[in-house]
């Protein structure tokens, strides 16, 4: 029988990957909820006067349905972004502390966990936090910058 050891969170070299993908995974039944309520908020209205006119499904979908569903696409994109500027919890849980990927693998919220808690450095730590405040903070203000180019509020 042919057998492939594959090492999905302590090989350094797809742990990454590993750990991205059940991220993905923990979070898309929320964003799908999002989606489906931005999706059941738009008015039949548009898409009966579409099909009257002859518009095709593919027409719709990028004159219709994108523009009215972008209120709910920035507010997933945003919090996304911040939630993943943010992620500790499932480095914590899955990558071992003698695990040799686990210097690939880690957050800056797991930098200040380590440097605050493990090292006990907590004037490093607060750095730390005070960086990832301000890269967020920063991340936050481009994309609502850019949101107004895009975002359509009916």
């Amino acid at each position: 029988m042919f057998h492939i050891n594959v090492q999905w969170i302590s090989d350094p070299r797809i742990a990454w990957f590993s750990i991205g993908i059940i991220g993905v995974w923990s979070v898309v039944g929320y964003n799908m909820i999002l989606f489906l309520a931005g999706l059941q908020d738009i008015p039949r209205d548009y898409y009966e006067a579409a099909q009257t006119d002859g518009a095709s499904g593919v027409f719709t979908f990028f004159h219709i349905t994108l523009p009215l569903l972008s209120p709910t696409i920035f507010f997933v994109l945003v919090t996304r972004v911040i939630g993943g500027m943010q992620v500790f919890d499932l480095i914590y849980m899955v990558e071992d502390r003698t695990s040799p990927a686990l210097k690939q693998t880690q957050s800056i919220v797991y930098l200040f966990y380590r440097y605050s808690f493990i090292n006990q450095n907590k004037g490093y730590g607060a750095t730390i936090v005070i960086l990832l405040l301000v890269i967020v903070l920063i991340m936050t203000a481009v994309q609502m910058y850019l949101q107004k180019k895009w975002v359509f509020y009916s």
